[in-house]
């Protein structure tokens, strides 16, 4: 018979359950939870699971999977399952696979009790307990941690949980790498104990082992010579066949995905035929180095493992045309983060060849101000004319066409969607005499638009006179930046004074999703400089704005609504009942306002 060998845990679980209710009304009503009232990894599922806005009232599946019956881990867990199942026998405990996608693949309870309770909470096969679906448990918080985790109780997102304890572990294919799902054991709350995360935990590494039994011998031999390889080799180390590909740390950070692909397809060809040695040009611009070592060969095609070198500048001229070196930072491009150099250095190569492009994104992301750097380090003395279709007319058009036919320099042509049918087509007209010129002096054009906006038949026709479509990324995809773009806005807000940010004020900057891009922090930190123009910026100088942290642009009444709550909340020390009173609205009211704004203040009362 099992039962918890650990009673002085239960009955501290029991008595802190009082607790955990209270830490999370807390932290769903007033986005606060004190100081060790949970332990990190729920307070971190909580947090993911309010963004996925898992619905906390009840458990409803809609979404029901047809998971595969006969797959490599059933065929690996079954005889283990079977087992463990005959150990527990009447035991009110529920032994449980799933998928990589948190779907129950098999479900063994032998209490029947529990098994009605779980058919009501749908933890049965062929429903998903991933995170998304229905909040903190086992199962889905094992996948998302990528690591073996408890839920007891009331740490369970959904309160419909909070009579069960559950552990879940996650297993992974000992050759590929791969997460190839969970296993969990799941029981009634007073039941639970530290046995339930050794025994996954143990049925987890035993899963393993089988799925490495049913390896067959290519994968064992690929296996044990990445394994050596990166026993020798401190730089990024790939292993591939026609049906995996893994990477160690070092090539997961030096390498991005999109790079990744390209560099095994050319590694592959390479190794099919014959080759040990070859330089791959990236799409980022970087030039790889790749010693290929096969491990078998079979039948035309090849598994083996990859050692690769991210070459330097002179290796890369000899390995290709001699060219201008990729930009990595534009002078006037504020920023360093991964996508934002990697936008430029695209932008950079596109110039170099003159290739007329279209630079498509958000509002606000600075798609007329990365082709206005480009210009500035490669031609700085040249001319450069941006025109705004904004202001479209017939003298609009009579300028494109001068500028065309004067030559030389670039032409940016901002906001290109905005037009209509009719002025796109004319825009068309005044750019096709050029489009297929080969003069030197032929002037690089550069359009701007937003995402999808030259989508449809008249766009699709003026899209022709641009091959190539680069994304300009959102700041709040390179949030990173936003450290560098402040002090260099603040410079520029006061033309040199000696006005600087603090570590909280940049804190609460880089908080921000920023739905209005640069153009939003720029206009935040005007409003800021207009208040305090020396000195050090602190939390208290900031517009009420930034304490939203929000999903997208709000309208102008919204705005004015969300500064005013702000406000108040301020104004009463973050007291919200006050706060409520002040404006004139419910509590009910101002606590859904709080969460739909995602209003966030120092310190919140009730």
């Amino acid at each position: 018979m099992v039962r918890p060998n650990h009673t002085s845990d239960v009955r501290r679980i029991e008595r802190s359950a009082d607790g955990l209710v209270r830490a999370r009304t807390s932290f769903l009503v007033d986005d606060k939870v004190e100081d060790g009232a949970v332990r990190d990894t729920i307070l971190a599922s909580w947090t993911r699971s309010r963004e996925w806005d898992v619905d906390t009232d009840s458990v409803e599946m809609s979404c029901e999977y047809d998971p595969e019956p006969d797959s490599p881990l059933t065929r690996a867990a079954t005889p283990i399952l079977a087992d463990v199942a005959d150990e527990l026998g009447t035991e009110p405990v529920s032994l449980i696979l799933t998928d990589a996608e948190g779907v129950v693949l098999e479900r063994r309870t032998g209490d029947s009790a529990l098994n009605q309770h779980l058919d009501k909470v749908w933890l049965a096969p062929g429903f998903s307990y991933a995170e998304k679906f229905i909040g903190t448990n086992g199962i889905g918080t094992a996948l998302e941690g990528r690591g073996p985790v408890q839920v007891f109780g009331h740490e369970h997102y959904v309160p419909h949980l909070a009579d069960l304890a559950c552990a879940g572990a996650p297993i992974w294919h000992p050759v590929s790498g791969k997460l190839m799902g969970v296993i969990d054991l799941t029981c009634w709350r007073p039941d639970a104990g530290r046995f339930m995360s050794t025994a996954v935990e143990r049925m987890a590494r035993q899963i393993e082992s089988a799925l490495l039994d049913q390896s067959g011998p290519r994968e064992l031999a690929l296996l044990h010579d990445y394994l050596a390889a990166c026993r020798r080799n401190r730089g990024a180390v790939f292993a591939i066949s026609p049906d995996l590909v893994m990477t160690n740390d070092q090539a997961r950070e030096l390498i991005d995905p999109a790079d990744q692909t390209t560099l095994v397809a050319g590694a592959t060809e390479a190794m099919n035929s014959g080759r040990r040695l070859l330089m791959v040009d990236l799409p980022s611009g970087a030039v790889a180095r790749v010693h290929v070592r096969p491990s078998w060969i079979e039948r035309g095609e090849a598994g083996g493992v990859l050692q690769v070198q991210l070459a330097a500048p002179d290796i890369a001229a000899k390995a290709r045309t001699p060219a201008v070196a990729p930009v990595t930072a534009l002078p006037t491009a504020v920023g360093s983060g991964l996508l934002w150099t990697k936008c430029c250095q695209a932008v950079d190569r596109h110039f170099q060849s003159r290739e007329w492009i279209v630079l498509e994104g958000e509002a606000g992301t600075g798609r007329s101000t990365i082709a206005r750097a480009t210009h500035q380090m490669r031609t700085p003395a040249a001319h450069l004319r941006v025109l705004d279709a904004d202001d479209y007319s017939p003298a609009w058009i009579a300028d494109i066409i001068e500028e065309m036919q004067t030559g030389g320099g670039t032409l940016v042509l901002a906001h290109v969607d905005r037009l209509g049918e009719t002025a796109r087509q004319t825009l068309a007209d005044a750019l096709e005499p050029h489009r297929d010129s080969t003069d030197p002096d032929r002037p690089w054009v550069v359009a701007t638009a937003d995402v999808g906006g030259l989508s449809g038949e008249a766009g699709a026709d003026l899209l022709d006179f641009f091959p190539r479509t680069v994304e300009v990324p959102p700041l709040r995809h390179h949030v990173e930046d936003v450290a560098e773009l402040v002090p260099h806005l603040i410079a520029r807000l006061t033309r040199g004074s000696e006005l600087t940010c603090s570590p909280e004020a940049m804190r609460v900057l880089m908080r921000n999703r920023w739905p209005g891009n640069v153009e939003q922090l720029y206009q935040v930190l005007r409003k800021t400089v207009a208040r305090r123009r020396a000195g050090v910026l602190q939390p208290s100088d900031l517009p009420p704005e930034t304490r939203a942290i929000t999903r997208r642009v709000l309208t102008p009444l919204e705005a004015i609504e969300c500064d005013a709550i702000v406000d108040a909340l301020l104004d009463n020390n973050g007291n919200k009942a006050e706060a409520a009173r002040h404006l004139g609205m419910s509590r009910a009211t101002i606590y859904r306002k709080i969460r739909g704004y995602g209003i966030s203040t120092p310190e919140s009362g009730s």
